[in-house]
């Protein structure tokens, strides 16, 4: 906030007051003198007597102005004065969580103590870890880890980085940056339609491996996703022989992603959780792709 709004509420929250203590003093009637007088105002035949108000009312009134200038005093209000308390929303939210992560320190310590595999099938331990996913991970990969456009199914056996315990944490905490290169300035028109129509043989497997496109494939794309399309976990080249997926298995999304490339990032989260529920959330995207809770994969 600038030093002038500052000075700006300031000024008008106390020039507010001081016109709300002057309006209750300078209107109040103390006793009632004489007769009873009206204040002219007839409504259906009643009249409105000019009366002081009750005593207890006004003292309700001088209450209600005494706190509001006392938590002016005490809580941020008046601009950047933060108050006698320094109290704030953010400090307050600060405490709170704090307070809650050491109420589960000791609870994630023990799961830590546990291997990933046996972590795995803790059904305690991964209704803690769905909540820790949901709120860290569903966004991208939804509720249910099923993936979307652009963003992997976590449910399935098929992994771009590998499906080991070690290479999902090392996917987690330090994150991955995955690059396909355009190629549609080297393939042309032509090539490029029968390079599309090749891929998406390939993932029915169907493929002609004497065509010019199988050519075209080996020269250009065997070097990241292998001779035969089985991928590469090391780079993080998916698989073209299965029919899944990332963006889309149709001719046309098949060929935007050979013709104009496709970028992606999964950003680390080592800074953003601690290891304990890095380790915890392992388990977690460990145990959704396997077959059985409790098997391997």
């Amino acid at each position: 906030m600038s030093n002038f709004w500052s000075m700006w509420i300031i000024v008008l929250t106390t020039i507010t007051i001081v016109l709300i203590v002057w309006l209750l003093f300078s209107n109040r009637k103390i006793t009632k003198s004489g007769e009873n007088q009206t204040t002219g105002h007839v409504y259906d035949g009643i009249e409105e007597y000019d009366n002081p108000l009750p005593s207890w009312w006004i003292k309700m009134f001088v209450i209600t102005i005494v706190f509001a200038i006392g938590y002016l005093i005490a809580y941020p209000g008046m601009g950047k004065f933060p108050g006698l308390l320094h109290w704030s929303s953010v400090g307050k939210w600060e405490n709170e969580v704090q307070q809650a992560e050491h109420a589960t320190e000791a609870l994630y310590k023990s799961f830590m103590d546990k291997d990933i595999t046996t972590l795995a099938t803790d059904g305690k331990a991964m209704r803690t870890a769905k909540r820790i996913f949901a709120n860290n991970c569903a966004i991208c990969h939804g509720v249910n880890a099923e993936g979307s456009y652009g963003f992997p199914n976590l449910t399935d056996q098929d992994w771009l980085y590998g499906g080991e315990p070690e290479q999902i944490r090392h996917s987690i905490s330090q994150g991955r940056n995955g690059t396909m290169p355009a190629w549609e300035s080297m393939l042309g028109t032509d090539g490029l339609e029968s390079m599309s129509q090749h891929l998406s043989d390939l993932s029915k497997g169907k493929a002609d491996d004497s065509s010019p496109a199988a050519n075209q494939y080996a020269m250009l794309c065997a070097a990241c996703h292998g001779p035969d399309g089985g991928g590469n976990q090391m780079m993080g080249a998916p698989k073209l022989n299965d029919n899944i997926w990332l963006y889309g298995g149709d001719l046309g999304a098949i060929k935007q992603s050979i013709g104009k490339g496709r970028s992606g990032q999964m950003p680390a989260h080592h800074d953003k959780l601690s290891e304990e529920k890095i380790h915890l959330l392992t388990a977690y995207v460990y145990q959704l792709s396997m077959p059985v809770v409790g098997s391997k994969h």
